[in-house]
This record gives C-alpha cells, structure tokens and sequence, in this order.
C-alpha cells in the first residue's frame, strides 16, 4: 500500500528546522535504532531499505519487518517488554526522520509545515501499517514451510500485480522473515519448481499454478 507523503517536501521543510524530528543518515550494515522500554519513538525511513531484527533465546535470527521508502517503524507499534529486544538494521544507506508520540499532543514552537504535513499524512501511515502487519500475521500463521513460501508469493505477485517479481530478500534473509530453517526451505522451494509450482531464475520468481 503506498501512503500520500511527498518525500522531496518533507525534506525540504525539514531544513528550515523542526525542534521536535531529527534526520539522521546510515550506512550499510549500521543499527539505525534499538526498541527500548518506554521511549516511545517513531521513524519514518525516507531512503534505502532496513531490516527490524529479533534474536531468540537460542540465538536465531528472525526478520519481523522490510522496511522501504516511506514505510513507519518505532516503539510505539510494539509491545516492549524488555531492552535491546528488537533493532532496526540498515540493508543499505538509509536516510531516516526520527521523532517521539507526543508530537501528535504537543506542537513544535515554529508550528512549522513539517509537523503539520505529518499530522495531515498519519492516518494513512497507520493504515499502511497495520496492512503490512496483518499480512505478516497471516504468513507466520501458516503451518508448514510450503504453505509459508506459497502466501508469500501470493502476496509478493498480488502486490506487483504480476505472477512474476523479485524477491526483495537474499535466500538467506527469506528463511530468517518466514521463520524457518534454510536447509529445509531450499529444499522446498526445489520441490515446487520440480512440482510445476513455481520458476525461479535467481531472485526471479514467477507463478505457474
């Protein structure tokens, strides 16, 4: 789903200053943030594609979001129960806006076009966002590993409005967003070609049935 903010004229207003949102830039491979108890604070990714991670008790790796352009993040769309539980990792330079709840309660001393762009523009973050986790519960909620690639591919093709699109995960990210063990998903993604399912070329994937 894509939201109505102008990027270009969010940046622009932000250089005539706004007390209460930070821009920061990352680069590849850098923590853009950390979801920590009680702060409360929201992102906005203006540029570049970034990864929200958990490690298990075990210390396997799990992706719980892509983030892309435009795209919303933060604690306050998170239950946090303790520190250092969930970060946000840059997949290439990011450029991001950060800012905290209470500028929805409280206007910026400038009341500047900025803070009254996003206020006009949340609903339809919000929106978006709450598609975007929606989906995610419907593809964890699947059983098998299958039925996990399968949704996600729907998804992916129903998104692009094509049968044929690029998987935005390396193989290796894909397992760690579906929750699964690689070994046995490379071998399932094998059997669906072989099975008349799927074609894949590289990251190519293309819906046959």
């Amino acid at each position: 789903m894509k939201n109505n903010i102008d990027v270009t004229k969010f940046i622009q207003e932000l250089s005539n200053g706004c007390a209460k949102m930070k821009q920061k830039s990352f680069d590849k491979g850098e923590v853009i943030t950390t979801y920590l108890l009680n702060r409360k604070q929201i992102c906005i990714l203006v540029q570049g594609r970034a990864d929200l991670i958990r490690y298990d008790f075990n210390g396997n790796k799990n992706i719980v979001e892509r983030f892309m352009p435009n795209d919303i993040f933060g604690e306050a769309f998170y239950h946090i129960n303790t520190n250092n539980d969930l970060f946000v990792l840059a997949k290439e330079h990011c450029d991001v806006l950060f800012f905290h709840y209470d500028i929805f309660e409280k206007k910026c001393k400038k009341n500047c076009k900025l803070h009254q762009a996003l206020l006009l523009t949340l609903p339809d973050l919000i929106l978006s966002k709450i598609v975007t986790l929606n989906l995610r519960i419907e593809l964890l909620a699947k059983r098998t590993i299958r039925e996990k690639l399968l949704t996600y591919f729907s998804i992916l093709s129903e998104k692009n409005f094509n049968k044929t699109f690029i998987l935005p995960f390396s193989l290796t990210d894909l397992a760690d967003y579906l929750s699964v063990d690689r070994s046995a998903m490379m071998r399932e993604l094998n059997t669906l070609k072989k099975e008349g399912f799927i074609k894949k070329v590289d990251n190519k994937i293309t819906l046959l049935n």
